[in-house]
């Protein structure tokens, strides 16, 4: 892969981790100021989260699987020489698996209760489990997507030692 190439696709890989974090981080805070002052509002407030994980989350998220792949057989970077590009891997993988399972269906699962029960929603055994799981693994999950970020930029760990 020549220079030119390699610079289009780290743009691709940054442009798409921007679109991950910012969604992440979006929902993650939100979720903590979950307020509303009508059965609308709180069905438009969890709607619109729900349109920032189809449209910018899983876009970026899938983005960064498909650029990583790209990087890892075409450059020198490889898939596992390299134990920040492994540490990587692991974070883009359980993100995005995770992300598919159980987050995202806590998320949508919100927004249909919210539809049919408004602020009563709060009241709601699923809905407050999905609302605290989200609290839980989605700020966690966000937190692993920026050390994967940190990771990228510092590359904190040395080539692994051949043995």
């Amino acid at each position: 892969m020549g220079l030119k190439a390699q610079q289009w696709l780290k743009l691709f890989h940054i442009l798409f981790a921007s679109l991950w974090i910012t969604g992440a981080l979006t929902i993650s805070s939100k979720q903590f100021i979950l307020s509303a002052q009508s059965d609308a509002e709180l069905y438009s407030i969890l709607s619109m989260m729900q349109y920032i994980d189809n449209f910018i989350i899983i876009p970026g998220a899938m983005g960064c699987l498909i650029t990583g792949i790209l990087y890892s057989s075409l450059t020198k970077w490889g898939w596992f020489k390299h134990r920040w590009v492994t540490i990587k891997w692991l974070i883009c993988l359980y993100g995005v698996i995770f992300g598919t399972y159980p987050l995202g269906p806590w998320l949508n699962e919100m927004v249909e209760i919210s539809r049919i029960m408004g602020l009563e929603s709060f009241s709601h055994g699923h809905f407050m489990h999905n609302l605290m799981m989200l609290k839980i693994f989605g700020s966690f999950q966000a937190a692993t997507i920026v050390f994967a970020f940190y990771v990228s930029v510092f590359k904190p760990w040395r080539k692994k030692a051949h043995s």
